[in-house]
């Protein structure tokens, strides 16, 4: 949920759920494998990152995953994707049951990721900042032999800094120049999301990643906005000073990450085109969707192994994505 006002332009609706599930339960939720349900859309760039991290960790089993499809109305999202459009475990056709089930009064916004609880149908959390932080932290029974380290120790406090700069010039910074309402709040919104992706761009002309050698958090936070930036974010948001594949280093760390198993195996072009397109109508009234852009070029050659680093450091990739949660190519690029 989020509202504009024409002196402020946009402001997301933060009022998410901070229930936390844990590995010791204190909020009444503990890790159990197969309890819960990760709902999420491929389309969404926050839910995006709740299915990345759980694949490279290999929480597959442990936390299942239901598929919202790409378009919503004022209600909520819907599982029309699913046979007689309800989820097979969960039962519910709109997400919004499980927030009603939670809240009767509920007010706020029916958002993914979301993880439901499956007994009782309730969600338990929407705050999608914490919940791929548990991932990694607090299922860590359940992760894979050799899931990587996506939020060491070490590297927190400056993981923690290089994600809020993101949040807010880039992932949140998008939104705010799409949704603006006043040429001032755009220009300003704008200015300010291109001036961090030239700083990002001169982070990474020297290191492969974000933050240490690795793959991290950070990562994974600052690509599911790259890679919906040409497809979506340049003519739909009118960040348009230049494309992605425009911007040589941010364009070259995007491929690496593409091409990195967990990263571009996760994406839909398709439900992200049908998503931005058909329902922001107030942008897009024809509700036509786009055709283009090419995705050929996500599968180029980046160049960026000669920077060193290792994508999982100690630990390995992530096999091929379950047949069940593979989906139709429709205009993505085949991997190799």
């Amino acid at each position: 949920m989020s509202y504009v006002r024409p002196s402020e332009g946009y402001s997301r609706d933060s009022r998410y759920i901070t229930t936390r599930i844990t590995a010791d339960g204190r909020d009444g939720f503990p890790v159990e494998p197969g309890r819960y349900r990760l709902v999420v859309s491929r389309a969404c760039p926050w839910a995006h990152r709740a299915i990345i991290v759980r694949r490279l960790l290999g929480l597959e089993k442990a936390l299942p995953m239901a598929v919202a499809g790409p378009t919503h109305d004022v209600r909520s999202w819907t599982f029309d994707l699913d046979p007689e459009g309800r989820d097979p475990v969960l039962g519910m056709e709109r997400l919004q049951e499980a927030y009603f089930a939670l809240d009767p009064d509920y007010d706020r916004g029916i958002t993914v990721p979301a993880i439901v609880d499956v007994p009782s149908g309730e969600v338990v959390t929407n705050n999608y900042p914490q919940i791929t932080i548990d991932m990694s932290l607090e299922w860590t029974a359940y992760q894979r032999a050799g899931a990587p380290a996506l939020y060491p120790a070490e590297l927190r406090p400056e993981i923690d800094a290089v994600n809020e700069e993101v949040y807010t010039d880039v992932n949140d910074g998008v939104y705010r120049t799409g949704f603006a309402k006043s040429q001032e709040a755009y220009t300003q919104a704008y200015e300010r999301l291109f001036a961090r992706l030239d700083r990002l761009s001169e982070r990474l002309e020297r290191s492969r990643y974000l933050v240490g050698d690795t793959i991290t958090e950070a990562d994974v936070r600052l690509f599911t906005s790259l890679v919906r930036f040409d497809s979506v974010y340049h003519g739909h948001f009118k960040c348009n000073r230049q494309k992605l594949s425009e911007m040589p280093v941010l364009w070259a760390y995007a491929r690496d990450l593409f091409q990195t198993p967990g990263f571009g195996d996760t994406v839909d072009f398709d439900h992200i085109k049908k998503h931005f397109y058909v329902v922001h109508s107030h942008i897009n009234p024809s509700g036509i969707v786009p055709v283009g852009p090419d995705p050929s070029g996500w599968l180029e050659p980046h160049g960026r192994a000669a920077l060193g680093g290792r994508p999982f450091g100690d630990g390995t990739p992530p096999g091929p994505p379950a047949p069940a949660e593979t989906f139709p190519p429709h205009d993505a690029p085949s991997h190799p």
